[in-house]
């Protein structure tokens, strides 16, 4: 075969395969260029129901009447018949401080006022003599039978016996608070439970000094609590204390009681601000809030960590959707004429301030966006004030699509869990 008809044919396969090489190319790009984006989407319809709106809040359980009980007088404990977890009685012996310091006191005391009552005697009996001199001196006087000088001589007896009289009584007085003051302390080295519960707190031991409140705070020396009266304390948010309202009823679960529910009621909403890590990043600011506990377990301790779902709002027969299912945007599109032409036109986007509240309907296969405005929500579902009827067909899923994949028209497929299948709506 002649040479140039070899190479005639080998120009020929070349450009061939490079034709259909490029026809290849042009096919898929065509290909790829009708393809439409589908998006999976979970759905949910729009129903009514009831939503309670619930603040969530977390603290520690304690007894709503307790006492800490301190010493008024500074003194070694002689005795101290209760142990930590003791149940006493109102009235009942908590401990004895030793006594004699307090005894001898009361003794001079009451010696003293002994004294100071026998000096009144004394002056009581001198003045009643200068009395009667005075009243005798007077009488002569006016029979001129005493000169003006014994007149005034007896009355200044009179009145410094009656000064020395009125001053010997009120020492009487004086040493009478002392003896009184004395035997209040007396009393005080005695200390008596001001209420029937349970040792809860036992912070001293038998033969321990202890200091008096007189001067200081004086020694924490137990807690006295009644367990069958408890409550929650816990810290609500700056953002939900204004829902909160004395009355609401909360459902109280206890670390230590695992999934069981107390039913508690808010009795005290604190007005003081309680504020950590102030003037850093980290800084936040709650209100402590106190429930009370209906019909507590015996086995409740002051002290263990309780989450509480405070109710503030219940709402019957709203309609509602899930949660994830609205979302916010802040862009909208308007179609506007073409000035060039009057039958074509133009999609405009439009950034807004404020973002509209949106979620996305199924219409013919397509995401159609809808305006609505909400209202109060649950764990769960948020109410919808306006913009659904009911009966639609709203997506609730994925976050991702929700979000930011979907846009008003976009292709989906729906796919929801237990259906058994998935629905192409194209």
């Amino acid at each position: 075969m002649p040479k140039g008809n070899k190479k005639s044919k080998k120009k020929v396969i070349v450009f061939g395969i490079i034709g259909v090489l490029i026809l290849i190319i042009v096919a898929l790009v065509i290909f790829k260029g009708n393809k439409t984006e589908i998006t999976t989407v979970q759905t949910e319809k729009v129903i009514h129901r009831t939503i309670t709106k619930v603040v969530t809040a977390t603290g520690k359980i304690d007894a709503e009447f307790k006492v800490a009980i301190t010493p008024e007088v500074t003194g070694e404990i002689v005795s101290l018949p209760v142990k930590e977890g003791d149940h006493v009685k109102k009235g009942a012996l908590l401990l004895k401080i030793k006594a004699d310091s307090y005894l001898a006191s009361k003794q001079k005391a009451e010696a003293t006022l002994q004294s100071a009552k026998a000096d009144v005697a004394q002056r009581k009996a001198e003045l009643d003599k200068v009395s009667y001199d005075y009243k005798r001196t007077n009488e002569l006087h006016g029979k001129k039978l005493a000169s003006d000088a014994d007149l005034e001589s007896a009355n200044s007896q009179y009145l410094s016996s009656k000064a020395q009289y009125e001053s010997s009584q009120s020492y009487v007085v004086q040493n009478q608070a002392s003896l009184k003051e004395t035997l209040e302390s007396l009393y005080k080295t005695t200390i008596s439970s001001p209420l029937e519960g349970t040792v809860t707190k036992l912070n001293v031991e038998l033969g321990e000094r202890v200091l008096g409140s007189g001067f200081s705070q004086g020694t924490d020396i137990m807690t006295v609590a009644d367990l069958t009266k408890m409550e929650a304390i816990v810290d609500v948010d700056e953002n939900d204390i204004v829902t909160v309202k004395i009355g609401d009823t909360a459902r109280v679960t206890v670390d230590a009681f695992g999934d069981k529910k107390f039913i508690g009621f808010v009795t005290e909403i604190g007005n003081s601000a309680i504020t950590t890590s102030s003037g850093t990043q980290n800084e936040v600011t709650n209100f402590q809030v106190k429930i009370k506990i209906s019909d507590p377990d015996q086995k409740l301790r002051p002290g263990m960590s309780c989450t509480a779902n405070i109710e503030t709002e219940t709402k019957n027969n709203v309609l509602s959707v899930p949660i994830p299912s609205v979302t916010a945007r802040l862009e909208s599109k308007v179609e506007t004429k073409d000035e060039t032409t009057s039958s074509s036109s133009t999609t405009v986007v439009k950034k807004k301030e404020k973002p509209d509240e949106i979620v996305f309907l199924i219409q013919g296969g397509k995401a159609k966006t809808r305006v609505v405005k909400t209202g109060i929500s649950d764990d769960n579902y948020i109410e919808i004030k306006e913009g659904l009827q009911g009966g639609e067909e709203v997506v609730s899923g994925s976050y991702k699509a929700i979000s930011r994949d979907l846009s008003d028209g976009a292709v989906i497929k729906v796919e929801n869990k237990g259906s058994g299948k998935s629905n192409d709506k194209k």
